[in-house]
């Protein structure tokens, strides 16, 4: 009994730095980004394992996923697609207009155009479900998004960013392959084998995942302290937050124009899940692919470092206005079209 208790109570401990790290992540990144900019020789001994770093993130998220997840996506697939399709074409879309309009060029348009080719963030999951979105279709988007990223970024990027560099879309491809698909496959592989044995470490994983990006975010901070605030690698912020604010906005009304053809599905929940899945990237995997496909351009990665802390700032005001003013209009979860009840 006692050693019953002792377990429950070490995981009791897990969930609560696991909850904690979560509550207080965008801070944590702001310090950790901070400190390496003035200590770099602190996260740049991890150069050279970026990729291992994302892949165990990603390991993580096939290990929480299960059959009946993937079942759940076939069950919406019009829904699940037309998200997926509206995050690859939005996303990457705004990051060429908006390379237009700064008149970016070189190493900081390519790695624009990359994080807007990138597959939706882990974190849109989070936002989702603290405005009350629909998470199983923000889960069920992700999914799609991250295993179709090996064939769509190499693509996109040859089509969008080949007119400032060459692309090298094989190494793009294979880096892909090696840091997304096998370890989802391997994480899918190992809930399946494993079963009920995974749900003794899955307390852990999100401590894990976030830890591995912040090396991430380190690397990439170091490895660009000379340049981080020069005039050109700035000019990256005001992009970023365009990139993220107008992914947003385009995304929500997207949803909103889905919902006048097809009410049934795209409800209130559904356009709050497509408004973050499109708005949010996966900034991890857009500063590894940098540090590993434009490893002579280690300016490539900034737009994404920039990206990882800014949309867990957005996101988190967002998802935060959004339930605030439903709790404050009365308007419920399961609203179907996003106004207040009638009493």
């Amino acid at each position: 009994m006692s050693l019953i208790q002792s377990e429950g109570e070490r995981m009791s401990k897990v969930k609560a730095v696991a909850t904690w790290l979560t509550k207080w992540f965008t801070a944590i990144v702001l310090v950790w980004a901070v400190f390496n900019y003035f200590v770099p020789n602190t996260s740049l001994w991890a150069k050279s394992y970026t990729g291992y770093l994302l892949s165990i993130v990603l390991f993580g998220m096939g290990l929480t996923l299960s059959v009946d997840d993937f079942v759940r996506t076939a069950k919406q697939p019009f829904m699940v697609i037309v998200g997926t399709v509206a995050h690859y074409v939005i996303m990457p879309l705004i990051a060429v207009a908006l390379c237009a309009l700064f008149h970016l060029s070189g190493p900081l348009a390519v790695g624009v155009i990359l994080v807007g080719c990138c597959p939706s963030g882990t974190s849109s999951n989070v936002m989702s479900f603290l405005a009350r979105g629909d998470v199983a279709l923000d889960v069920s988007i992700g999914i799609l998004s991250t295993l179709l990223a090996p064939f769509l970024i190499p693509l996109l990027m040859q089509l969008l960013a080949s007119q400032y560099v060459a692309i090298p879309w094989q190494s793009l491809f294979w880096s892909a392959v090696k840091v997304v698909l096998i370890p989802v496959a391997l994480g899918v592989l190992c809930h399946m084998v494993f079963k009920e044995k995974i749900e003794m470490v899955t307390p852990v994983l999100p401590i894990v995942s976030q830890v591995a990006i912040l090396l991430i975010i380190g690397v990439v901070v170091a490895a660009n302290h000379t340049k981080l605030f020069s005039s050109e690698s700035l000019l990256a912020l005001p992009v970023v937050m365009l990139h993220n604010l107008c992914g947003y906005a385009l995304g929500y009304g997207f949803s909103r124009a889905m919902y006048a053809v097809y009410p049934h599905g795209f409800k209130y929940a559904q356009q709050k899940a497509i408004t973050f899945e499109v708005g949010m990237q996966d900034s991890g995997l857009g500063a590894t692919l940098a540090l590993t496909s434009f490893a002579a351009a280690p300016l490539t990665a900034i737009p994404s470092t920039f990206f990882s802390v800014w949309h867990n700032i957005s996101g988190s005001v967002l998802s935060a206005w959004w339930r605030n003013r439903d709790d404050r209009l009365g308007i419920p979860a399961d609203s179907v079209d996003g106004k207040p009840a009638l009493d």
